[in-house]
């Protein structure tokens, strides 16, 4: 497949994440959540004027080409009232979003989106949102307990549940590009050998079948971006694949184009904080330039990378954070 047309600019605005952190500085392409506020309106700090931040992850990403700009939503976050509340205080223009991508099938990236469905469709006079899904995201999941029982995930909403929300549901394995500049990956082929999934997660078909194991995620997919004379913006909602198979891909499938920076969910914490020391050792095999990890990264990661690569190259994402990067 080509690569996407490249870009002059994108913008991107963390709608939801885990963390808050409108104090530490940042380097100037980076404004924090409380900056963004201002130039909103906000006229006195107060628990109600400031963004939640909540178990999930949702980017509203803008990208600008030859004077045009275009807007994808890149997952939706855990929760409703987080996409409406985050969303009104930092401005967002839910009318310019002209499509969704839901990186894989767990709650915490599809709790967000009917909210953003309706919210989109309120700002464009009505019309359906395609939403971008990968056919494995329907089975019921959960987590095995140390007992040996499941804890339940709640469903990803199917095809048809979605279009009665307003979406148009595009369901399929193949990379696309959406947006005309924002590439939607296919499956993320396995290639290391430490980067095994989830570990403990479980799938069943319906209620009364067994739960069988479910830890390898195919469904999930990233985005890309080109951003013109630069390279390639990974966007990696939560690395259940493995943040470095999923890089691994990104130059497999545009071997041409170096890759710039890493954008998401790691998910280096929990049962995976074993394969930090590894992780973090071949990241600096890519030659990126920055590492904006988010969500899921955990803080023993995010020390790791930062005591590995540096504060210049490593800047954490937070709820409210806006990102400019540009030719």
């Amino acid at each position: 497949m080509q690569a996407p047309p490249p870009v002059d600019r994108i913008e991107i605005t963390t709608l939801v994440d885990n963390v808050t952190d409108s104090l530490s500085s940042t380097p100037p392409f980076v404004t924090r959540e409380w900056t963004r506020l201002q130039r909103m309106g906000m006229k006195r700090t107060s628990g109600g004027s400031l963004c939640c931040a909540n178990h999930g992850l949702s980017l509203v990403l803008t990208v600008t080409a030859g004077g045009e700009s275009r807007s994808v939503l890149f997952d939706g976050g855990p929760v409703d009232y987080a996409v409406e509340r985050n969303g009104a205080r930092l401005g967002v223009d839910f009318g310019a979003i002209e499509a969704i991508v839901l990186s894989h099938g767990h709650w915490d990236h599809a709790g967000g989106i009917p909210k953003a469905i309706e919210l989109i469709r309120r700002a464009n006079g009505g019309r359906a949102v395609p939403l971008h899904l990968h056919p494995g995201m329907f089975r019921e999941r959960g987590s095995r307990q140390p007992d040996g029982g499941v804890l339940p995930m709640d469903r990803v909403p199917a095809p048809d549940e979605w279009e009665a929300m307003g979406a148009a549901p595009q369901v399929s394995r193949e990379p696309a590009v959406i947006a005309g500049h924002v590439l939607v990956s296919g499956e993320i082929p396995r290639v290391t050998d430490y980067e095994t999934g989830l570990p403990g997660q479980v799938a069943r078909d319906g209620d009364a079948a067994p739960w069988q194991p479910d830890e390898w995620l195919s469904d999930e997919r990233f985005v890309a971006v080109h951003l013109r004379g630069q390279g390639l913006i990974v966007f990696s909602a939560c690395s259940h694949c493995g943040i470095v198979n999923v890089l691994h891909e990104a130059r497999r499938m545009m071997p041409d184009i170096p890759i710039l920076a890493a954008m998401g969910g790691f998910h280096l914490s929990g049962t995976n904080e074993r394969i930090i020391p590894r992780t973090v050792a071949d990241l600096g095999g890519f030659g990126m330039r920055w590492m904006f990890p988010s969500h899921c990264t955990g803080w023993r990661a995010l020390n790791a990378l930062e005591r590995a690569h540096g504060e210049g190259v490593v800047v954490p994402g937070a709820v409210g954070k806006t990102f400019v990067l540009e030719a």
